[in-house]
């Protein structure tokens, strides 16, 4: 099955931390990266079949929102990245994400 990359980015850690928790419950994704954007944007990107991803970008956006004062600002869903762009960019799994690899 193909593979694919979801992102979000939200404003302050509570959303991005909700939405990181919707994603992984409510389909079979992997954390594959975590960081901070700039003035309080932080970011959370998800590893996964393309279905999977698409399941789990709906719910974390969601939940983001949901967070008292919690806001998504962009999220995007990268189905079938090339080779090129996992080498370069941290979308890849890792040592740390590999044993909750779900597939």
């Amino acid at each position: 099955m193909p593979m694919a990359v979801g992102v979000i980015e939200t404003l302050g850690f509570p959303a991005v931390l909700a939405s990181a928790d919707a994603m992984v419950k409510s389909a079979a994704v992997t954390i594959v990266y975590y960081g901070i954007a700039e003035s309080g944007r932080l970011l959370v990107a998800v590893r996964g079949h393309v279905a999977e991803v698409r399941t789990a970008v709906e719910a974390g956006i969601t939940a983001g929102e949901e967070v008292y004062g919690g806001q998504v600002i962009t999220h995007y869903i990268v189905p079938n990245p090339p080779e090129n762009v996992e080498t370069i960019l941290p979308i890849h799994f890792t040592s740390k994400s590999e044993p909750f690899r779900m597939f």
